[in-house]
């Protein structure tokens, strides 16, 4: 009588891939998964082709690196962050006299003194008017007031464009401009909803004026000037 013969053992590692029977694209994946599972595995398989055809023997992947070139920004006060859909509303309401001049000029300004990273300027009303008279000083021309300032500021709350602060200091619309980079927009932005009680119908994300239309408004300066042939005082 006589045993029967040992049961042929399973080789080690991972099963030898079976070569495509599709020729064209597919059999390219299918050499491509091949040299993959060879390289992956604890020894590489001699891969035979009986059709003649050549088959691919390596696979080799390189990383070009990827500088990061800095923006070339004039002055030395660095760059913000904008919308573009809220700097060309900004346009649009100022032609249809939704805003008045000085709103515009008011956080265009306080936009450009955020302190990194926070989205807070710490301008005093004074410091805006001086800082927004300064060109004009030089030229002798027409300044705009604090009075009118306080005015502006107190409209941009109203708009949700900025907020105040405290101790003097101004919030700016995190989510209209910006001057950091992300985590640091996202951090202020989470601190923000925590303050507003998650309300997104508050500040930063309900933004106005609501329905900008043309109609004549005061112009915000406590000059006496011309506007389409009419004279008006601020």
């Amino acid at each position: 009588m006589t045993s029967d013969p040992p049961a042929r053992q399973r080789p080690r590692g991972p099963r030898p891939v079976p070569a495509p029977t599709v020729a064209g694209d597919d059999a390219e994946y299918g050499d491509v998964l091949a040299v993959l599972g060879q390289q992956l595995g604890e020894r590489a398989a001699q891969v035979t082709d009986p059709g003649g055809r050549r088959r691919l023997t390596g696979v080799h992947f390189e990383y070009a690196a990827d500088p990061k070139a800095v923006h070339d920004m004039a002055g030395d006060a660095g760059y913000s962050l904008a919308s573009n859909w809220f700097t060309q509303l900004l346009a649009q309401l100022a032609v249809a006299n939704s805003i008045t001049k000085s709103q515009l000029c008011v956080f265009l300004f306080v936009a450009g003194g955020q302190l990194p990273g926070t989205g807070i300027t710490e301008y005093t009303q004074q410091e805006i008017t001086d800082g927004l008279n300064r060109i004009a000083a030089q030229k002798g021309g027409k300044m705009i007031t604090r009075s009118t300032v306080n005015r502006a500021v107190q409209a941009l709350c109203g708009y949700n464009w900025v907020e105040k602060a405290g101790n003097g200091r101004i919030r700016i619309n995190a989510r209209l401009w910006f001057h950091g980079n992300s985590t640091a927009q996202h951090h202020v932005l989470a601190e923000i909803a925590d303050r507003h009680d998650h309300d997104t119908a508050a500040f930063p994300y309900a933004v106005g004026p609501l329905g900008a239309r043309q109609e004549e408004l005061d112009p915000g300066f406590d000059v006496e000037e011309t506007v389409r042939g009419r004279r008006c005082t601020g």
